[in-house]
């Protein structure tokens, strides 16, 4: 099938063109036409399957039809994703495939200054991509009404509840008008996805081009059991292969991955870090370094690289096992993309293989094992790490009942303590 049999419009199929797409994906060739009737969708499909373009040329074909020429345009179309890159990401696929259109997009994300975006609001938009946060914060300033709303779209929304924003998207749910068109897309389906969409969704049509959870098949797999202290080693190893020209590395944690990168810098091995504690400017140089390939080696947080988008990413590495397991397959779909083939090689010490049997257990598939490297596990059994909280509970109960035995309330030295919000990575 080609574009041409989808029945869009002239300015739509010039910029398909000129992006270089002659044939539309599997997800996209099933959900182009529900979408261009206007029909509520439930998608399934994972990361690299062309999933954006399955919502954003349905979404510029329909809008396009009924597009004024005046500034102070209504928001008509607003699509909710968890990060500022996915956002940013967005944005330019709409940008792209509306290039002949008479269509205004914009980004909003949280993490820099407002003013900018602001003033594009003003300006008028026809389609707003933004991030939760941000985008509530600027409709409680009177910068945005949601009132015009004729389709939402909630993407990557097992991410979404991952970081913790599912208040936040009832809120968003709460402002949209009734009578409107959702396109609800998700990697995953678990029962929290499946609840929410139902919630949302009417007469949704279910688009599924993969099983749930599967990885693509044109990602070659395989997996190092190596020791925790081993680790950098191999890493370093494996990346003396001088035919891997571009690598995503995950990490769980900001700490890690600019430790990751101090590492491989102090190797020789050209690295760069993108996470929650980087600044938005410093984020976006460092894809964009990664994706004009002057940075060999992108370390990344799992938060961080949603959005990450890389034409021909050779290979994703994870450093450290992931203990959600569908974060796995989040991960290694930064490679394979639309297609192309990838690579995804883990390192897995003793104490993350319960981590990696939920995993197999997930995919459905047993992952290959390396046995030939100079780093093999030899520590099968090391003692697990006592919890922070754990050593923290047992100190506060001593001096609690130091306390006690004088008789005086039980409190820390200093007072009431100050919750802590939680961060993400």
């Amino acid at each position: 099938m080609s574009f041409h049999l989808l029945n869009l419009t002239d300015p739509i199929l010039r910029s398909i063109k000129k992006e270089g797409y002659t044939h539309p994906t599997p997800i996209q060739s099933k959900a182009i036409p529900i979408a261009l009737k206007g029909t509520d969708i439930l998608g399934c499909a994972q990361t690299g399957t062309g999933k954006t373009a399955a919502f954003a040329i349905p979404i510029l074909e329909n809008l396009a039809k009924t597009a004024g020429n005046h500034r102070n345009k209504k928001i008509r179309s607003l699509i909710v994703t968890p990060t500022r890159e996915l956002a940013i990401q967005i944005d330019e696929s709409f940008k792209n495939y509306g290039k002949y259109t008479n269509l205004k997009s914009a980004v909003i994300f949280g993490g820099v200054g407002q003013n900018s975006q602001v003033k594009e609001l003003k300006l008028g938009v026809d389609i707003l991509i933004a991030t939760p946060g941000r985008l509530l914060d600027l409709m409680n300033q009177g910068y945005i009404s949601l009132a015009d709303i004729e389709i939402f779209v909630l993407d990557e929304a097992d991410r979404m509840l991952d970081m913790g924003f599912i208040n936040d998207v009832k809120k968003l749910l709460a402002a949209l008008p009734k009578n409107r068109q959702t396109l609800f897309f998700s990697a995953t389906m678990p029962p929290d996805i499946v609840k929410l969409s139902k919630s949302i969704l009417r007469n949704p049509v279910k688009v599924e081009v993969t099983p749930e959870s599967s990885t693509v098949d044109t990602i070659s797999q395989g997996l190092y059991y190596v020791d925790k202290g081993d680790k950098k080693n191999l890493l370093i190893d494996v990346l003396q292969d001088d035919s891997i020209k571009s690598a995503l590395v995950f990490t769980r944690t900001k700490h890690g991955a600019n430790k990751v990168v101090k590492l491989l810098n102090d190797q020789s091995i050209h690295a760069e870090a993108i996470h929650g504690n980087k600044s938005q400017t410093a984020r976006q140089r460092a894809l964009s370094n990664f994706k004009k390939n002057t940075t060999r080696v992108l370390v990344a947080t799992d938060i961080a690289a949603r959005g990450i988008d890389v034409d021909e990413l050779q290979y994703v590495i994870n450093y450290e096992i992931p203990n959600i397991p569908e974060t796995y397959v989040h991960r290694i779909g930064r490679t394979g993309r639309a297609g192309s083939d990838g690579t995804a090689i883990s390192f897995c010490d003793a104490q993350e293989k319960a981590y990696w049997c939920d995993i197999e257990k997930l995919i459905g598939i047993k992952v290959p094992v390396i046995d030939e490297h100079d780093f093999p596990l030899t520590d099968h059994n090391p003692p697990k790490e006592e919890k922070q909280q754990n050593r923290s509970s047992v100190k506060g109960r001593k001096f609690q009942s130091t306390k006690n035995r004088k008789g005086q309330k039980s409190r820390t030295k200093s007072g009431r303590r100050k919750k802590r919000r939680p961060g993400f990575s």
